[in-house]
């Protein structure tokens, strides 16, 4: 089967059309996902928020926990974008993801901070916790679930979008 380019499960290290990931931010994401899953949570990329705002990845634990993790490829990627902190009142944990080169004397002290690569990585500075109110926990728990429920649909019917287009166009 093959994937749009777009497509959040498409294999890693194939940038979506739009250009938004590069090649570097995909391996970290790569290595996220295996480190979220070394501490026992799932993760999923370019979650939506109430906000409008788009985290790169949000990761659940089996207890509810949640955690938003921002990958900045470089520090030009950094120094552009001043939107992580309307990330943080919809998580417990917030992590900036970054390769080991990256100079970490850029990042806020007041969040927690991962090394990756595509192999694997590791927790250098833990997360402050902000524990997310019962209501929007419980939320953002049902926005993980059906955006991943989704994701798997269309993963194995790439023509159910159309189909789906095409009922809310007649409703």
């Amino acid at each position: 089967m093959t994937l749009p380019s777009n497509n959040p499960l498409a294999p890693p290290g194939q940038p979506p059309e739009d250009g938004r990931q590069s090649e570097r931010a995909n391996e970290i994401r790569r290595g996220v996902g295996r480190l979220l899953r070394a501490h026992g949570l799932v993760g999923l990329p370019e979650v939506t928020l109430p906000n409008g705002r788009r985290a790169d990845v949000m990761g659940l634990s089996d207890k509810g926990i949640i955690w938003i993790i921002e990958i900045k490829s470089g520090p030009a990627d950094f120094r552009a974008d001043a939107k992580w902190p309307d990330y943080q009142e919809f998580c417990d944990h917030f992590f900036f993801a970054v390769a080991s080169d990256f100079p970490i004397d850029l990042l806020p002290k007041d969040t927690g901070l991962l090394l990756a690569d595509r192999f694997g990585g590791e927790i250098e500075r833990p997360a402050p916790a902000t524990p997310v109110p019962p209501a929007r926990r419980r939320a953002l728990m049902l926005r993980f679930a059906r955006l991943a429920a989704e994701r798997l649909a269309l993963l194995q019917d790439p023509d159910l979008s159309a189909r789906a287009d095409a009922f809310k166009s007649q409703t």
